[in-house]
């Protein structure tokens, strides 16, 4: 089963690029867990650009899916974050922190409306979530007390 996250995860994440990049393709949620759909968004990045991790964690895949290369993260909370085309720059078992590279992005990502995107996905065990949700906006809003 795939769904957007809509409030029941507090945003924990940074963009995996930088400076923020523009969304060129949303997340679709599939219908199944075999159906058509976007689990993930696409970002316009110029290839070679470097990918940084989204937030603190354990890389636990580095290698070829397909024929692309893939890097998929562990976090805390049972959330893991996948970067593709993603040439990675560190091995499966490393610990990384929220900015810190992970590869370069490699041009090629099937359906780029752009010279190349990232395609950046988020999973809790099966079920896809739209990683948007999750980016902290930096925007921090503090009730003063009300001293009438």
């Amino acid at each position: 089963m795939a769904r957007a996250v809509a409030g029941e995860l507090d945003p924990r994440f940074g963009w995996p690029l930088s400076p923020k990049p523009a969304v060129v393709r949303p997340f679709q949620a599939p219908s199944g867990p075999y159906g058509p759909g976007h689990r993930g968004v696409d970002l316009a990045v110029a290839p070679g650009q470097q990918v940084l991790a989204a937030g603190p964690g354990v890389v636990v895949f580095a290698g070829l899916v397909a024929g692309r290369p893939v890097v998929s993260i562990d976090h805390d909370g049972g959330l893991r974050t996948t970067y593709e085309p993603v040439v990675p720059s560190v091995p499966v078992g490393t610990q990384v922190w929220r900015g810190q590279p992970v590869g370069v992005v490699e041009a090629g990502h099937p359906g780029c409306p752009v010279e190349a995107c990232l395609h950046w996905g988020v999973r809790r065990g099966e079920e896809y979530l739209n990683p948007l949700p999750l980016v902290q906006t930096g925007l921090a809003i503090r009730l003063k007390p009300w001293t009438g």
